[in-house]
């Protein structure tokens, strides 16, 4: 296995993103149609936080619905707002940190993606499951 691989090589930079104008139904439109669980918070190019598929179920039962289903209960969402709901304290970490010290980091951490940010400009997003593709490409 290589050492010292930046984690630019595994991020993903095709990014789905919101602003905290956008709501939280929308959120859970494109959690659904991307297959994502990560959406980063932006404004422009400057993260702002990030919210999860997780964060959502926290205040719905958005799990008992049929995730093929494009319509969703919004009563719930209506009495939150995406500000109240992502997380806040966002840390980062930029194009040139290696996979190691990425996988290492969120091991001992309770979430599960990290946005990549150069110049404080959001140039990506790293998950566990790109840790869990890299590692399985190296097999």
């Amino acid at each position: 296995m290589r050492k010292n691989v930046p984690v630019s090589k595994i991020m993903t930079t095709d990014l789905v993103t919101l602003t905290i104008n956008d709501n939280l139904t929308t959120a859970e439109k494109y959690f659904k149609k991307y297959d994502i669980r990560h959406i980063p918070i932006v404004s422009g190019n400057t993260i702002l936080g990030m919210l999860s598929l997780t964060d959502l179920l926290r205040i719905s039962f958005a799990d008992a619905v049929d995730e093929t289903e494009e319509s969703v209960d919004t009563m719930v969402y209506n009495m939150f707002t995406i500000s109240q709901v992502m997380a806040r304290d966002v840390v980062s970490v930029s194009p040139q940190t290696t996979i190691k010290e990425v996988a290492q980091f969120l091991a001992q951490k309770e979430f599960h993606a990290l946005p990549v940010v150069e110049d404080g400009k959001l140039e990506g997003i790293v998950t566990t499951t790109d840790l869990i593709n890299y590692l399985l490409e190296q097999y």
